[in-house]
């Protein structure tokens, strides 16, 4: 697994663990939420000053993003999807 590659799955890795969504660390670490996203599809490569923003907001030291996930990790299962929290159903009368 190239570099790019080990560091865009363990911060997507990492964020999804913590439950933190794009928009989310974006907003906290002074990132726009489209680089985030680019960043975590290997289409952008980040700076140590902004691997480190984004280890500190996770709350993990910047060595994480370059550990090989073992084979039993799996995919994490996605945030749910939207900005807003779902409403609960209401009842038709």
């Amino acid at each position: 697994m190239k570099t790019r590659a080990l560091v865009a799955c363990n911060v997507r890795l990492i964020r999804l663990k913590r439950g933190i969504s794009q928009e989310r660390l974006a907003y906290e670490t002074g990132i726009d939420r489209s680089y985030i996203a680019s960043l975590e599809r290997q289409s952008k490569n980040p700076t140590i000053d902004l691997l480190d923003r984004i280890a500190e907001r996770l709350g993990v030291h910047v060595s994480e993003f370059f550990v090989r996930p073992s084979k039993r990790a799996g995919t994490p299962k996605t945030l749910p999807k939207g900005r807003k929290p779902p409403r609960p159903h209401r009842r038709k009368e």
